[in-house]
């Protein structure tokens, strides 16, 4: 309550001012939802029925999507549709490339080598986004289209949303996202080619850090 109510004095004196049609408001957040993260706020003792991650899987440390998938709403009257909805790929890290194309910025050297301009998805104007995506909590996993990938031993399988001490290392996993968003069904051995392909995407990125020129 407190968040939604400081973002609409944000917003309320952005358009006060007249300067709304001239800023570009971007929210979002760094983690999925957690209920236990330290903080006396009594959280897990309000929480009922409600489920902070919606249908999505754990939530915060976790490598699943409940932790990795974040929120984002972008705002900027008169260049993005109200509205408007998007399935693209987009990483935070490609903020930077982006909003470095917005204000005829290029990036140099080995300045955000990862990043990439997507800003043509963030305006709405397109619904490609990356070919590929690396998610990180305690290790790493890999998405490329609807498919992702969790290999052997990687990341933190954490389901609740407090902070249990993580488990032990567990086996390969591959989820069809558009059909399973809540990760229920590892396919891993129904789809061995999607495995090898995305085990071979991610080595790929493992090994060969990207500098630009």
């Amino acid at each position: 309550e407190q968040l939604d109510w400081s973002v609409g004095r944000v917003l309320e004196t952005l358009d006060r001012l007249r300067l709304a049609d001239h800023t570009l408001v971007i929210f979002t957040s760094d983690n999925g939802p957690v209920l236990d993260d330290g903080y006396a706020d009594q959280a897990v003792e309000k929480v009922g029925k409600h489920k902070a991650a919606g249908p999505l899987r754990a939530g915060k440390y976790s490598i699943y999507e409940g932790g990795t998938r974040a929120p984002m709403l972008a705002r900027w009257p008169g260049q993005i549709r109200r509205g408007t909805t998007s399935d693209a790929l987009i990483s935070q890290v490609d903020l930077m490339a982006s909003l470095g194309a917005l204000t005829g910025q290029r990036l140099t050297g080995n300045a955000g080598p990862d990043s990439f301009s997507l800003l043509p998805a963030l305006l709405g104007e397109s619904r490609k986004g990356r070919e590929y995506i690396v998610q990180h909590a305690g290790g790493v996993a890999i998405r490329k289209g609807d498919w992702k990938l969790i290999p052997e031993g990687e990341g933190s399988r954490r389901e609740l949303l407090t902070r249990p001490e993580p488990g032990s290392p567990q086996p390969l996993e591959l989820y069809n996202l558009a059909a399973d968003p809540g990760e229920t069904t590892n396919v891993a051995a129904k789809h061995p080619d999607i495995v090898r392909e995305l085990s071979a995407l991610l080595e790929k990125v493992r090994t060969s850090p990207r500098t630009r020129p």
